[in-house]
This record gives C-alpha cells, structure tokens and sequence, in this order.
C-alpha cells in the first residue's frame, strides 16, 4: 500500500509541474513555431511547451519539457516541481528570430535553425 501511495503522489507532482510551463511573452512570439538546423530540432509553443531533439556523436537528445522564462533572447527549459526548478537549461540564442530571404531564422547554442512554415 505505501508503494501505490508514493506511485500516486510522484504522478500527481509531475502532472502538477506540467501546468506551471510559463506561456511565451507577447514581444517574444517570434520564437514560436518548429525550427531545424543541423542535427537539431526545437519546437516551442505559445503555452510554453518545449520539444527538442539533437543528434551529436555518442549522444542522442529526444526531450519535451516546460518554458521557464526568457532571461533576454536566452531561454530556460526544464521541469519545476513544487515552485522550485529541480532541472533547469538555458538555450543561448546569439541571433534572435528574423526575417532572412522569405524565411524565419535564428541562431540557438550556435546552431543556426530556420523555422517550419
């Protein structure tokens, strides 16, 4: 009985945590949509929901997390539990979302994406 009552509460912390993803700002709407770039796909909804893929030697990434805010262009990822972040990432976008040629790029832990129209 002890195990299903730990089961139940760690499934009731993480459904929780996934209602605390923050939504994408109003002047950070461009970052909205799904991007690929070389060996990488990342793919970010207006309610804040994060799925990313990358592919690099010896390592293989396949993660769908919650958006915990922007901090500049850069934003952070990760699962928050009980309101504090118990795993935290930072994306380091040197060049934001823009207009280039018809098409929507940026540039994100060096990786310049272009966005899925």
């Amino acid at each position: 009985m002890r195990i299903f009552s730990v089961l139940t509460l760690a499934a009731c912390l993480f459904a929780s945590a996934a209602a605390w993803a923050d939504p994408v700002p109003a002047d950070k709407l461009a970052y909205v949509g799904s991007w690929h770039g070389k060996d990488m796909q990342l793919s970010l909804s207006k309610e804040g929901k994060v799925k990313y893929k990358r592919n690099q030697p010896g390592k293989q990434l396949d993660l769908s997390l919650d958006l915990l805010g922007f901090n500049g262009n850069n934003f952070d990822i990760g699962v928050e539990i009980l309101g504090s972040a118990s795993m935290r990432s930072t994306f380091v976008v040197s060049k934001p979302p823009q207009r280039e040629g018809g098409k929507w790029k940026m540039t994100v832990d060096g990786i310049e994406l272009t966005r899925d129209e």
